[in-house]
């Protein structure tokens, strides 16, 4: 074993990788195949035992941080929506009758903003050497896909967020493989969509869009984030799924509460309230 320098820090220690290959490499007997034997960090069935929860938390939370800080990245924009919202010309595959059919077919426009809308953020980016700007979806389809599409139509780089659901499913093929990200707790995830976050989009789309719409604008109302450029695509759409104006003449929200987010219809009203914001030029 010879000493090692690590990131310029001096490190004198056996490497942990090492020793599991080591460990591997023991000959084969009773007691070395048995589970009791494994090194606990490389025990996959004791890593997911219930009562390893706290570790596994802390795992998840800490392995996207160190890929995107080796990385440089130093802000992102986010962009939630709809997963079944499809592509311009494709079939509404999420459709279960006529009804949706119509609905889903004529939602595509939102596909081609959230593009041209993440080309615009990219674009941007690239100004910045990739570390500002940076696009990270949900890694999914619709209008996940449609926002690290945009990123690899000039030539940047995407975030994809992904996380284990009981049906299938693969990140959409425009995130950047590097930055594709799979997790198992939906809290942990959310937090990596907002730790870096300079601007925050929702586009139409369902419970987890409402639910990553609410959370993130709560966030912001209480306090406990920066008040970033918070913004709805689809004006039309908003106006018929929440009254907004109603709330607040209820009495629940703070009539002020209303200015915390913007509504637009196009990628450059939306690029603009965040170029204007932070003092950026309109096309970078």
């Amino acid at each position: 074993m010879s000493a090692k320098r690590t990131n310029q820090v001096w490190d004198p220690l056996a490497d942990s990788g090492e020793d599991k290959r080591r460990a591997d490499r023991q000959p084969k007997t009773p007691q070395t195949t048995s589970p009791s034997y494994r090194l606990a960090y490389a025990d996959e069935d004791f890593l997911c035992r219930e009562d390893l929860r706290p570790v596994r938390l802390q795992l998840e939370l800490l392995k996207p941080e160190v890929i995107l800080g080796e990385a440089g990245i130093k802000s992102t924009v986010v962009m939630f929506g709809g997963a079944r919202i499809p592509e311009p010309g494709t079939e509404p595959w999420a459709a279960k009758n006529e009804t949706q059919s119509k609905n889903l077919t004529a939602a595509s426009r939102y596909y081609d903003e959230a593009r041209a809308f993440a080309r615009l953020c990219s674009t941007q980016s690239l100004a910045c050497d990739g570390q500002e700007y940076v696009i990270v979806t949900g890694g999914g389809p619709g209008v996940m896909e449609a926002g690290n599409r945009g990123a690899h139509d000039v030539g940047a780089a995407s975030i994809g967020l992904n996380i284990v659901l009981p049906h299938e499913q693969a990140p959409n093929i425009y995130v950047t493989p590097e930055f594709s990200l799979n997790f198992h707790y939906f809290a942990i995830r959310k937090m990596h969509f907002l730790v870096r976050a300079k601007a925050v989009t929702i586009f139409p789309g369902g419970f987890g869009t409402l639910d990553e719409m609410f959370e993130s604008l709560t966030l912001i109302q209480t306090g406990r984030m920066e008040p970033v450029p918070f913004i709805l695509f689809g004006s039309e759409f908003w106006s018929s799924i929440v009254n907004f104006q109603a709330l607040a003449d209820f009495g629940t929200i703070s009539p002020d509460d209303l200015k915390l987010f913007s509504i637009v219809d196009t990628a450059e009203e939306a690029w603009g309230l965040i170029a204007a914001h932070y003092g950026l030029p309109l096309a970078a």
